[in-house]
């Protein structure tokens, strides 16, 4: 006879979309290196749910090169995998939402059920979806929270009525919109180094700093997946959400505490300050082929098969955002993003202004605080100093908090371990809220309509370059000066 203790799973995290690219690329490596570490509560299961006909070993067989197993831990995976189940059903029909709620009843005979939904679905289906979760799915003996994959809408029509639609059947501390880049290490150590500083705080204003620059660089193109990249653009992709949400942490004034509405009440707040984007403060891009390069390097955006002929949707944008109030008035806040760049980069740049009363000739270059986002997570400050030696000349160096070297033995998780961990502690401090999508959507609906309707055609760039030419002037019209003459090296353990 089966022990009733085998059938109390106080905990079940369900996954919506078992069978795509997100689940088994990054979902499923996730819960299993949670499970691992002994991150998650005792006693979690988890349901894997999708259109798919397909066995659990079948799930694990496509997610297991991502998953990472060490030696050693071979057992812990089996036991990791023998907790999971998996559910095929449609997306609309409400009876398979039931039939998967007798799978999660069944081991729910304790007297606490939590449940969670990971919604890694189509934007088609979300309606259904969430409306069967609720009908169907929600749970009687605890709390169900579900979390929710950008895009959050394609402008602040489309994204108002999908908060409304959220909101009539959730409430909003049930809804947890992901933006990964919330979780990334340096992301979250903004608001410390910010914060816990005095240093940089009597200089964190209009009177020092000249521009911000954000920039999330990619090395590659779309690599076949064009149609979907085409339906809505680098814009909605990247810069109205990753790099939106840095710039609220950059900008914002100090939370009363670290609470998470009192900090998502401060971001709000600067977005808030935050005119539409005008046409003469962006610049977009479209990447065409590199005849010398190699491989994907020779084809441009429009070669991709899945691209519609003709596409003016832009594969590079830099936008320049105006704060108006007391500390950041005629402060540029430049916003850069692109595909098939010259390398893989996401980092905020503060560039300070030039020192008055220069008595160097003008061979002293500008300050710079950097936070490299990835790859290898690293704050540094550019500054000059005098070369060793006999001469009296300016060289430009830096101090370096590379974390690769300075924390050698901590390992650094994946912005999804983090947030699907705040998911289960109920922390909502890393996600988004639903004014700070409002005004995120206020900033840019008007510019992607312009955009849209007049079908401007970006500006075309080489594959494997820098971006368009005419960014480097677009940038020195915005105060922000790059003079070529210093690279940070990363520095090899």
């Amino acid at each position: 006879m089966e022990n009733k203790a085998d059938f109390q799973y106080p905990h079940t995290f369900v996954l919506l979309g078992a069978s795509g690219d997100l689940a088994k690329k990054k979902i499923y490596p996730t819960i299993w290196f949670l499970y691992r570490d002994n991150l998650l509560p005792e006693k979690t299961r988890f349901v894997g749910y999708a259109r798919t006909k397909q066995t659990i070993q079948e799930v694990r067989q496509k997610s297991e090169k991502y998953m990472k197993v060490r030696p050693g831990e071979e057992e812990k995976f089996e036991q990791f995998w023998a907790l999971n189940d998996y559910h095929a059903g449609s997306y609309d029909k409400r009876i398979d939402y039931e039939l998967l709620n007798q799978l999660i009843t069944k081991y729910e005979k304790g007297p606490v059920a939590n449940r969670i939904f990971y919604l890694a679905v189509p934007p088609t289906v979300f309606s259904d979806v969430t409306v069967n979760i609720r009908n169907a799915c929600t749970s009687i003996k605890g709390y169900t929270r579900v979390i929710i994959e950008k895009p959050f809408g394609r402008d602040d029509v489309s994204s108002n009525k999908l908060s409304q639609h959220l909101a009539g059947l959730f409430k909003e501390e049930q809804i947890y919109r992901i933006d990964h880049y919330l979780g990334k290490e340096m992301v979250q150590n903004l608001l410390t180094l910010r914060f816990a500083n005095s240093i940089f705080d009597p200089s964190w204003n209009r009177e020092n700093i000249a521009s911000v620059l954000i920039s999330f660089k990619e090395p590659f193109g779309t690599e076949g997946r064009g149609g979907y990249f085409d339906d809505f653009g680098i814009i909605r992709d990247v810069m109205q959400n990753h790099l939106l949400q840095i710039l609220s942490l950059v900008a914002m004034e100090k939370p009363v505490s670290l609470n998470p509405n009192d900090i998502r009440d401060e971001k709000v707040k600067v977005l808030r300050h935050i005119r539409p984007i005008r046409k003469e403060d962006i610049l977009t891009g479209q990447y065409i082929g590199n005849p010398e390069g190699k491989g994907d390097e020779t084809l441009g955006y429009l070669d991709d098969p899945t691209v519609p002929k003709g596409s003016v949707t832009p594969t590079y944008a830099l936008a320049a955002l105006w704060i108006n109030n007391s500390r950041w008035q005629g402060v540029p806040f430049i916003l850069r993003c692109g595909k098939a760049l010259n390398e893989r980069k996401a980092e905020v740049r503060v560039q300070y202004k030039d020192v008055p009363g220069d008595i160097f000739d003008g061979h002293a270059k500008r300050n710079e605080l950097v936070l490299r986002v990835q790859p290898g997570e690293a704050v540094y400050v550019k500054l000059m100093s005098k070369t060793p030696g006999m001469n009296f000349d300016l060289v430009e160096t830096e101090l370096d908090l590379t974390y690769s070297l300075r924390y050698r033995e901590a390992s650094v998780p994946d912005a999804y371990e983090r947030l699907i961990l705040d998911v289960f502690m109920g922390s909502q401090m890393h996600f988004v809220r639903n004014d700070e999508l409002t005004e995120a959507w206020r900033i840019f609906t008007p510019i992607l309509k312009e955009l849209e309707d007049n079908k401007v055609k970006p500006l075309p760039y080489v594959y494997g370059s820098r971006g368009p030419q005419e960014a480097d002037g677009k940038l020195k019209g915005y105060d922000f000066k790059y003079s070529g003459s210093y690279k940070w090296i990363k520095p090899t353990p």
